[in-house]
């Protein structure tokens, strides 16, 4: 008999020593007897979600967790974004992900408006109403991100992209990346989108209040990661498991959905820091029941990570100790703790440093390790284990692995 999977991504949680935190990670500094007691009990290593040095992209290392060769089955963030907020991509659509972000005397000043939360649905309302000589979609997402779709013949995907991914510079001008003329059109018609986007929102009222409370305002739309819908075999078909994930934001959503895993709504589950981290566990938990592979993301970690905020860090890794007792009863099943990336509070983005990892169940070789961290995890059974190769081994482990050969 089978046993069940949980594979919990804690995104973000990998780290680099900190001076403010005595040279240690944000994991290390955090106190974390719960995960401490799953390393004790089972066999842990260190994870490259890609390859070595590797930096992933929330997308690309969730495609690896599940299996897929990002380098061969990646086609952009845009598709998996549009998914995950319940937009229908069709085969020719190009999609980019975006930011409402903040722009000053011609300098972005913050690529995520602040953090906005409240009246994205009036700004997209208007950038809706945006003339740009085809048919598109703009759908805003999870607070400053959003969503948008160009639905016409003849265009391309590979254009660079608007978003500078830094601040204090000026946005950028797309450009194609090849000579082809589809996606010489689509840059033309992208760059007029994000003039036009400033242009209706600089007074927006939306914007006027927020500038009047002390707050930034969303004045511009920086696109980036265009992308086609992907072709990529389901994960249920390619497994034989039945398959479901919880996760936060859209991004993770999109793409399960497009690996044919159902999607479980968790009320709370914001993808923010403010996330409902008791009620994810709880559901998690009930969904062992029904399907064999779950996957859980849980969000804030890469939140703090991105602000350099390395006490807010420890303080989320610390909630998700506290509330992990919820878990107990599983022990028939199997459970993995790692990561997407890291995210280190000095870098302020993605890295490719690895990540910790433990697999808890009643038939792993426990390695002697005693804490959930970078350093203590790498003296473990697991050794150094790719991404990708993270769900074989669970299926092993649970017995719905398949034999190679005769």
């Amino acid at each position: 008999m089978a046993s069940s999977i949980l594979m919990i991504i804690y995104d973000g949680i990998g780290d680099r020593p900190v001076k403010e935190l005595d040279n240690r990670t944000p994991l290390e500094a955090a106190k974390t007897p719960n995960l401490d007691r799953m390393a004790k009990k089972g066999i842990n290593g260190i994870m490259d979600t890609i390859a070595p040095g590797i930096i992933p992209g929330s997308d690309t290392g969730h495609l690896a967790l599940l299996g897929y060769d990002p380098f061969k089955v990646y086609t952009g963030r845009g598709p998996f974004e549009a998914a995950g907020i319940g937009i229908e991509v069709e085969p020719g659509d190009i999609a980019f992900r975006c930011n409402f972000s903040t722009i000053e005397e011609g300098l972005i000043t913050n690529r995520r408006a602040g953090r906005i939360k409240e009246g994205t649905k009036e700004l997209s309302d208007s950038i809706n109403q945006i003339d740009i000589g085809i048919d598109f979609v703009f759908q805003e997402g999870v607070e400053h991100r959003g969503v948008l779709i160009f639905k016409e013949d003849g265009l391309g995907s590979n254009v660079s992209d608007v978003d500078p991914h830094e601040e204090g510079v000026p946005y950028l001008t797309s450009k194609p990346i090849s000579d082809n003329e589809d996606d010489t059109r689509t840059a033309e018609i992208l760059n007029e989108f994000t003039k036009k986007s400033m242009k209706i929102l600089s007074d927006h009222p939306v914007n006027e209040l927020r500038v009047d409370m002390g707050e930034r305002p969303a004045n511009i739309v920086l696109a980036r990661g265009s992308g086609t819908v992907p072709h990529i075999r389901s994960l249920p078909e390619r497994t034989g498991m039945k398959c479901a994930a919880i996760a936060g934001i859209p991004l993770v959503r999109g793409v399960c959905l497009m690996a044919g895993m159902d999607i479980i709504e968790v009320d709370g589950a914001t993808g923010g820091m403010d996330t409902d981290i008791e009620a994810i566990y709880l559901r998690a938990k009930e969904a062992m029941k029904e399907y064999d592979f779950v996957l859980v993301n849980i969000k804030g970690c890469d939140l703090s990570g991105h602000d350099g905020l390395a006490h807010e860090k420890v303080e989320f890794i610390e909630r998700l100790d506290r509330e992990l007792k919820i878990l107990e009863g599983l022990e028939e099943h199997y459970i993995a703790f790692t990561g997407d990336h890291s995210t280190p509070v000095l870098v302020k983005d993605h890295s490719g440093d690895s990540l910790p990892l433990t697999i808890v169940g009643p038939q792993v070789r426990s390695d002697g390790v005693t804490s959930y961290d970078e350093r203590s995890c790498v003296r473990g059974g697991l050794s150094r284990l790719s991404g990708q190769d993270l769900l074989n081994v669970l299926m092993d482990l649970s017995g719905h692995g398949e034999k190679f050969g005769a």
